[in-house]
């Protein structure tokens, strides 16, 4: 059984990795750290936990948690780069669900952050684990940097068009919108019902974290830098991500052409679907699960693929694509533990 630490356990993202651990046949869940929360047992903290995980949870204790095979860090975007050290030298593999280590280059980082990178040879070291896109490095990483939701849903909508060279490269346009989950559990009047519910809106237009992240993996895709347009919205629902992405195409193509290319690009990845031509998916096709699907359309006139991205934020571009990266890590089957359906209602 692989030895399993949450550190971070009772936010958003934590608790429904908590939650997938629960039922994965190889993994033994030993430690949960919350600073909030130390103290109270995890079914006391979340309710729908009881006679399911009755774990104490605890403020970080590095020589417990020394004892685990792997760590997850769910914790705030700046913090997790301060004990992941710690973890790495004591031999732990980690894997970090902030911002803190899924860059390339520390200036990136520090310039969308507005801070210091406090482990930059770390940083260096550090795996993308985008599994659909770097699996061979993710085998043999120690360090994953868990990619970012919108990021997740954004770049393997739009990666197929640019690593086989059908995309230009200029005025790509991604138009995202997120359920409020996204957001975390931290309580803030923007994310209160009434503000939220029955009401949409944009927010940090051209300023969104994410954009680096997403213009970072799509360079290497193409081979270029690439820069893009994104803005993200928030929309009066749970979870769920739906990108919108247009890209112009250097040369015509059909609907079913684009479809076909995508179906190839992605022929061996369990977890990406891609719709028919004329098919788009929706967000409650995808909620509760690891799965991404996409469907195209290309807008003739203007020689424009238009491609719809979507996934369960807080599954596949959190927790889930979390627990993907430790199967593939482990060595096992990377659909183990997170091979179920959709929640659909």
């Amino acid at each position: 059984m692989i030895k399993v630490a949450v550190l971070g356990a009772t936010g958003y993202a934590g608790i429904e990795l908590v939650r997938i651990l629960s039922s994965h046949p190889e993994v033994s869940i030993e430690f949960l750290g919350s600073k909030s929360f130390s103290g109270q047992k995890i079914s006391q903290v979340y309710q729908n936990f009881e006679h399911i995980l009755d774990i104490e949870c605890k403020e970080i204790d590095l020589d417990e948690i020394a004892k685990c095979d792997v760590a997850f860090t769910a914790l705030p975007h700046g913090a997790s780069k301060t004990v992941i050290p710690d973890l790495i030298n004591r031999g732990l593999k980690v894997i970090d669900l902030s911002g803190d280590f899924r860059y390339d280059d520390i200036k990136v980082y520090e310039q969308w952050y507005k801070q210091e990178h406090s482990a930059p040879e770390l940083l260096a070291e550090s795996v993308y684990g985008l599994c659909e896109l770097h699996r061979d490095k993710i085998k043999s990483a120690r360090l994953i940097g868990n990619p970012g939701c919108y990021t997740t849903c954004s770049i393997l909508g739009a990666a197929p068009l640019l690593a086989k060279g059908y995309a230009k490269t200029d005025n790509i346009i991604v138009d995202a919108k997120s359920g409020v989950t996204g957001a975390g559990r931290g309580l803030a009047l923007a994310y209160h019902f009434c503000e939220c519910t029955e009401n949409t809106k944009a927010y940090k237009i051209a300023t969104h974290r994410h954009t680096s992240e997403i213009e970072q993996e799509l360079s290497k895709l193409a081979g270029e830098n690439i820069m893009i347009s994104f803005t993200p919205h928030l929309i009066p629902q749970k979870r769920g991500i739906l990108s919108t992405i247009y890209i112009n195409l250097n040369q015509k193509h059909t609907t079913e052409e684009i479809a076909e290319l995508y179906k190839q690009y992605y022929k061996d990845e369990y977890f990406v679907r891609i719709k028919d031509a004329g098919q788009l998916p929706e967000t409650k096709h995808v909620a509760g699960s690891n799965f991404v699907d996409i469907g195209i359309v290309v807008d003739e006139r203007l020689n424009r693929a238009v491609i719809v991205s979507t996934i369960d934020n807080i599954f596949k571009g959190a927790a889930g694509q979390a627990v993907q990266n430790m199967n593939i890590m482990f060595g096992l089957d990377e659909k183990t533990g997170i091979d179920n359906a959709g929640f659909y209602l």
